[in-house]
């Protein structure tokens, strides 16, 4: 007993004292999840998640504690023509009049005209904590409507950062809860497919369920170690769905083979864990290892996704090894109950006359040109796949700004009309200076000077009526001035604007100032920057991944060449789903077909964050299909014969995983925002290649290609003796290709 695999010794255990296995899975859950509650959340800072100079400026602007209230505007447009301004002038101080005896309004500033007299702006300081502003807009928005319901001549609309807000949280909220709630019976359904029977279908749902619950709990401790972001929770759902479903599939798809082959409860479960249960180990550590990855982009909040991650996959991982050997064994035959009958005669396990395995028919016909002809089949595959990733050498990155924002609400309508009236309102540089108090007023009049050089530059918007936007903290040491530009985030203007300030008018104005510190913040340096602090990271974490899975593989096979080979499949389907999404999302071919518009580039976080995810999403599928291939091997077949049976017996598993998968990202791709639509569909698109391409095409043909050199391996890593598995499978299913 004590020989046996830890895998097997702890599902034996769980199967043998169930309720005791169940009762510790629910008491740790619990304690994890209370715990985390009691423990309290702690988030990350901006000073955690300050980039380049953008984050320099950004904390130059928190030094200077600057009272920021809340601000709002009422907009008075023309309907038509040009604006009169006398209705205009008596719309505005109708407007100022309701809002001054609105709860929640400071004050009411004058009116401010348009350049061209196009329109009349009112603006508004709300009073209150500015984070909750949003959800006490609603007054002044029902104000706003009673001064529009007696001027209709007019279009009277309020715009500002709490009205935009509230309205973006009304609609992208509704996204979320649809895909939260679309998300669990889209899993339900394809497994109720995969496996025809309610309670087996159920089981990994439950698991997966439980190990995010306790990962919740234990990544809210953690945050007090790693900060945690607003993202963390919902990507440990992600990722905790993902790979609970998976191996909890895997786990129970064969032990209900086994079970069929005639083997008791015990006996089935314990080749499980041997099997599987090996499996799901490798894989998870694999999991672990690429999110570990995610540390060395020394980045807040890729730090915090990495300990949701890592916490969320060994979570998942124990269960597989603990309480699911425990429901399996406790279940019994019940786990096929009750049958959903059509759906029954096509997924259960097969048998011949005398209880041998039924011999497939769909997956020996795919693998028939892999195995015949492997060679050709291998360059024909990977010249497509790498004509797909090609795209991929153009990627250009890009933060989402306001222009990509859903324009289906009226604040996000009116927003448009206010920057083309006024465009110091839209996009803007923030230049923050810190020096000595003595010097406050020598930085004021360089701000303004700057200010006024920039205003007559066509990169800038011109300065408005009521002068450039300098703001001098209380101690007179931080000073701050917005540069507007009429150009939208992802133009390249705008970043020609951002280089003209950096570059020349800042350091002209601010360089000869004593002790003074600056630098150019905002939404387009924070682009601009972050997508650089990708760049330099990605090498770094692509590196650091490849090489400690690349040592776990070698570990684990006892060979080089199938640690290389999973290594260079892996990337080829990244390539690919990078390709992709620069060929959906840099263009605009598909704006209509996928309801979004194109940025022109791909959100600067997402290509490290799916690097990691799908190679670690990835080497599940390949240590699952790599571990029967072995088992084959082992059982005395010829290489041929083992990747046949490898791919023919792993297939409906890996294909059942990969569709849950699929489904429930896609759901994320039917949300409204840019950044998830890409995520969506460069989830759903990579993982739908590399379970069918790359697993049933370019791996049996490689495979078959090298023979018997897959398992190659220096002396000193090869095994001792080569152990039998538990259970010799029998001869290859229909073994096509063979000579």
């Amino acid at each position: 007993m004590g020989s046996r695999p830890v895998t097997v010794r702890l599902a034996r255990w769980s199967a043998e004292h169930p309720w005791r296995a169940i009762a510790l899975w629910v008491v740790f859950v619990a304690v994890c999840f209370v715990g985390g509650n009691a423990a309290g959340l702690n988030e990350a800072t901006y000073a955690d998640q300050a980039v380049g100079e953008s984050g320099r400026a950004g904390l130059i602007v928190e030094t200077g504690k600057f009272d920021d209230p809340a601000m709002e505007n009422i907009l008075i447009t023309p309907r038509g023509g040009t604006l009169d301004p006398a209705a205009a002038k008596a719309a505005a101080d109708e407007a100022a009049a309701r809002l001054r005896g609105v709860d929640g309004v400071a004050s009411v500033g004058q009116p401010v005209p348009a350049r061209g007299g196009s329109a009349l702006l009112v603006p508004i300081t709300m009073s209150g904590d500015p984070e909750t502003a949003s959800d006490r807009v609603q007054p002044l928005r029902d104000a706003t409507a009673g001064v529009q319901d007696d001027h209709p001549q007019l279009r009277i609309e309020q715009v500002g950062g709490p009205s935009i807000g509230r309205a973006l949280d009304d609609t992208l909220g509704k996204d979320f809860k649809r895909a939260e709630l679309l998300s669990l019976p889209v899993t339900l359904a394809i497994l109720i497919i995969a496996f025809g029977a309610l309670i087996a279908a159920g089981v990994p749902v439950l698991l997966a369920l439980s190990s995010v619950a306790a990962a919740m709990g234990l990544s809210t401790l953690a945050s007090h170690l790693v900060p945690a972001t607003d993202v963390t929770s919902s990507v440990i759902l992600l990722i905790g769905m993902a790979v609970g479903v998976d191996y909890s599939l895997f786990y129970v798809r064969r032990e209900r083979e086994e079970r069929a082959k005639g083997r008791s409860g015990l006996d089935a479960v314990e080749i499980a864990a041997e099997t599987s249960g090996h499996a799901v180990v490798v894989s998870g550590l694999a999991v672990i290892i690429s999110m570990a990855g995610l540390l060395l982009a020394n980045d807040a909040v890729f730090s915090s996704l990495a300990v949701g991650s890592i916490l969320v996959v060994a979570v998942a991982v124990t269960g597989s090894l603990t309480v699911l050997p425990a429901l399996l064994a406790k279940l019994g035959r019940w786990v096929d109950r009750p049958r959903v009958p059509l759906l029954w005669r096509l997924t259960a396990p097969r048998t011949g006359r005398h209880g041998e395995p039924a011999k497939p028919r769909f997956w020996p016909a795919v693998l028939k040109p892999a195995l015949r002809a492997p060679v050709a089949t291998l360059v024909i595959s990977v010249g497509l796949l790498l004509a797909l990733a090609a795209p991929a050498l153009g990627m250009q990155l890009k933060f989402p700004g306001m222009e990509d924002v859903p324009r289906s609400t009226p604040a996000m309508q009116a927003y448009d009309r206010l920057t083309a009236a006024f465009p110091s309102n839209g996009t803007s540089h923030t230049v923050a200076v810190r020096a000595p108090a003595a010097e406050a007023d020598r930085v004021k009049a360089a701000l303004t000077d700057l200010a006024g050089r920039a205003s007559a530059d066509p990169l800038f918007a011109p300065t408005e009526a009521d002068g450039p936007k300098i703001r001098v903290s209380a101690d007179r040491r931080v000073s701050v001035l917005e540069v507007a530009t009429p150009y939208v985030s992802r133009d390249d203007k705008a970043g020609q604007s951002l280089d003209r300030l950096r570059r020349d008018l800042v350091p002209a104005a601010l360089g000869g100032i004593p002790e003074a510190e600056y630098a150019v913040g905002g939404d387009i340096a924070d682009s601009e920057d972050y997508a650089q602090h990708i760049r330099e990271k990605l090498p770094i974490v692509m590196g650091f991944v490849l090489v400690l899975t690349f040592l776990v593989m070698v570990l684990t096979f006892r060979s080089v060449v199938i640690a290389l080979s999973s290594i260079l499949l892996n990337l080829l389907s990244a390539g690919a789903a990078y390709g992709l999404l620069v060929l959906v999302f840099q263009g605009d071919w598909a704006e209509g077909l996928l309801g979004f518009t194109s940025m022109g580039a791909i959100v600067a976080w997402l290509p490290l964050f799916l690097f990691v995810v799908l190679f670690g999403l990835s080497m599940d599928y390949h240590v699952f299909v790599v571990s029967r291939i072995r088992e084959g091997v082992r059982a005395g077949m010829s290489n041929r014969e083992a990747v046949a049976y490898g791919i023919t017996s792993s297939a409906g598993v890996v294909t059942s995983a990969a569709i849950v998968m699929v489904g429930v990202f896609s759901i994320f791709a039917t949300l409204s925002t840019i950044d998830f639509k890409q995520l969506g569909i460069g989830l759903a698109a990579a993982i739908l290649l590399d379970a069918t391409i790359i697993r049933a095409v370019v791996l049996p043909a490689l495979m078959t290609m090298l023979g018997d050199r897959n398992w190659w391996a220096p002396r000193f890593l090869r095994a001792r003796s080569a152990t039998p598995p538990a259970d010799p499978p029998a001869p290859a299913p229909e073994l096509v290709g063979a000579r």
